[in-house]
């Protein structure tokens, strides 16, 4: 139902009410003793039969009224409020001709605002199943307009809510518009007002501000049938759409004030955490403040995770109005694009489907490379004992060989078993970082990764795995479904709260970084973590750099691969300032470690207990160093293959 079909539904309502109000109107004492005044004036005798007829048009008792009305207009012939009150007399009992005829000869004698507005009434509605024609409702405005303008009682409502019908029913949309203003403003009391009120609001499209004003003249005396019957023509239903999505809109404000909020708590803790590391005492491992703040992240990481589900009915939400408001533009430019359209609605709900979806899909964790067996390098495994004993800790499990250069610990094992310390513990260390590394900084290192499982770093972070596991999948499949475009509402939400997520998350491990750093360097002093930090930062650069050609040249040529691990980076490729780079570069909040040099300077300020430990190199740790090298530089070579074949 458009908006000039509702107002007709409404004009149909509200075309007897100027008739009602006329019923219902009380007689003004003050006025009425003015009125018999001027009549006892020209007229003594005629007071008594006026006063009766007044009294049978109260009854309702219009024929007698006409009656003693006609002897008194006989006794005071040019008094005219005879003959409006006759006229009326007439009209109501069905003789419209006569009675308008006798208000005319009113109007003649005095042009006043109660002749003017009387004629105008029952010129527009003769009846109450009865209107005037077009003419007569335009000649009643006019006339209804000069007595709104010259009344002099500012307390009588009815002028104005005359010419607030008629110009309702002429369609006058400017005249309506100000006298239901002037109406509200004046008259707020009264249930015409707000009768009008709600046609004026219906009129603007302002569907609950019309329930409401229904609602009020209802209250103030409108009957229940018929508030229902304007509830009925369409209000209700459009101010209960309107109420959701108001609602809606308010959820929607809520929930991007919680995305600001937790980026804003990202960016406070990061802060928080910065100065704390720069003020607290390093030579205590873990201090209460620091492990205040790690709850602090556990906490927030939780309430972030939670936010991303409890976002996803909001995205959905955009995604709908999004394609929505693509289909109303259609619709108001008159014309419908086919297959635009078709491409809209199947991003729309192909997005939703694989919302769902992602949040069923489950990656099964995969163990990197391969175990290393402790006969393959007993002194190894002695050494990673020995490490764990110094640090206080439970030593790992299991060593995995990988064929990059990171160094790393994690759990395997059911959240119950990690949370009592009974996961199995695992060590990853990359081959590519082995080359010249020696075993004093190895130590360091390896301190380092232990300090994680000391502190139980890797016993939680299910909430963060979750999550990231959750919006990879989403992403994924939005990707492959050609959905990761800019217009995509779903897309940039992914985009904006992965980078939220990401910012806090990694916020979290720096500190875990730092803290692990002090174990180290309080085991194995500043020289050997640096040494150690140095080493693999430079074996990462150089290795990346030597695969890359390696890689290239070998496919180039259709020859085998050369083993990796036993090759040296070319000088000639700025080795030496992409390590310079790479360990000078300033901290920032995209990292999941603080930069080297941020780490040196905090290490200085740690006390070391001074341990001595041999120098040796790493390779001689393992019992046959050529086999390992060549496995892994095969392991490489098959999977550069399995890419180049696919």
């Amino acid at each position: 139902m458009n908006k000039r079909t509702l107002l007709h539904s409404l004009l149909a309502l509200l075309v007897v009410a100027p008739i009602a109000l006329a019923q219902r109107r009380e007689r003004d004492v003050e006025k009425e003793n003015l009125i018999l005044h001027e009549l006892q004036a020209v007229a003594p005798s005629a007071v008594g039969d006026f006063k009766s007829a007044n009294e049978a048009v109260d009854v309702e008792d219009f024929a007698e009224a006409a009656r003693l009305y006609e002897l008194v207009l006989k006794k005071a012939p040019d008094f005219d409020v005879v003959y409006r009150r006759l006229g009326t007399s007439l009209v109501r009992l069905g003789k419209v001709k006569e009675g308008l005829a006798m208000i005319e000869i009113a109007l003649q004698k005095k042009r006043s605002p109660e002749n003017l507005t009387n004629l105008a009434q029952y010129l527009a509605y003769p009846a109450a199943d009865k209107d005037g024609s077009k003419a007569d409702k335009e000649r009643a405005l006019s006339l209804a307009l000069i007595a709104y303008h010259e009344k002099r009682d500012e307390d009588d409502p009815y002028y104005p809510f005359l010419v607030a019908q008629l110009s309702l029913d002429l369609n006058n949309e400017k005249v309506f518009r100000e006298v239901t203003q002037t109406l509200v403003k004046k008259y707020p009391g009264q249930m015409a007002t707000h009768y009008y009120a709600a046609v004026l609001a219906a009129f603007d499209e302002q569907w609950i501000k019309a329930e409401e004003e229904i609602k009020k003249a209802e209250a103030l005396g409108l009957p229940p049938e018929a508030a229902r019957e304007l509830l009925k023509a369409g209000i209700h239903s459009k101010a209960t759409v309107w109420r959701y999505v108001y609602y809606s809109l308010y959820a929607l404000a809520a929930w991007a004030a919680g995305l600001i909020l937790l980026f804003a708590l990202g960016k406070i803790m990061s802060g928080v955490t910065l100065r704390s590391l720069e003020q607290s005492d390093p030579n205590v491992t873990a201090g209460g403040k620091e492990n205040s703040l790690r709850s602090l992240y556990r906490k927030l990481i939780s309430i972030a995770g939670f936010y991303y589900y409890l976002s996803l009915p909001f995205v959905v939400l955009l995604v709908i109005a999004a394609a929505g408001s693509a289909f109303y533009a259609f619709y108001m430019a008159g014309q419908i694009p086919i297959k635009l359209a078709v491409l809209i609605a199947f991003g729309a709900v192909a997005t939703i489907f694989m919302m769902i979806r992602s949040l069923f899909i489950r990656r099964q964790p995969e163990d990197p490379g391969r175990a290393l067996k402790e006969s393959e390098a007993p002194r190894l495994w002695q050494l990673a004992r020995e490490v764990a004993s110094v640090v206080d800790t439970r030593p790992v499990d299991e060593i995995r060989l990988t064929p990059g250069t990171e160094m790393a610990v994690y759990e395997r094992g059911s959240f119950r078993e990690r949370s009592r310390d009974r996961a199995r513990r695992i060590l990853i260390l990359g081959l590519g970082t082995v080359n010249g590394f020696r075993r004093n900084a190895f130590r360091a290192v390896l301190a380092h990764e232990y300090g994680h499982f000391s502190h139980r770093d890797t016993a939680g972070g299910d909430v963060a795995l979750r999550v990231n596991n959750d919006i990879l999948n989403f992403a994924e499949a939005i990707g492959r479904a050609g959905q990761a475009v800019w217009w995509n509402v779903a897309f940039q939400f992914l985009r904006a709260y992965h980078f939220i997520f990401r910012r806090i998350t990694h916020g979290a491990t720096r500190l875990q970084e730092v803290l692990a750093d002090r174990v180290a360097v309080r085991n194995y002093g500043a020289d050997s973590f640096e040494e150690g930090l140095r080493h693999v930062i430079r074996r990462s650069v150089e290795f990346e750099d030597i695969a890359y050609w390696e890689i290239t040249e070998s496919v180039k040529a259709r020859r085998a691969m050369q083993n990796l691990y036993e090759m040296k980076a070319d000088p000639k490729n700025a080795i030496e300032d992409k390590i310079k780079e790479a360990i000078n570069r300033p901290t920032t909040e995209d990292d999941t470690h603080p930069s080297p040099v941020d780490r040196f300077q905090l290490a200085r300020r740690i006390a070391s207990v001074g341990r001595s430990h041999d120098t040796g190199d790493v390779w001689d740790l393992f019992a046959d160093r050529e086999a390992i090298t060549k496995e892994m530089s095969a392991l490489v070579e098959k999977f550069v293959k399995a890419e180049a074949g696919g």
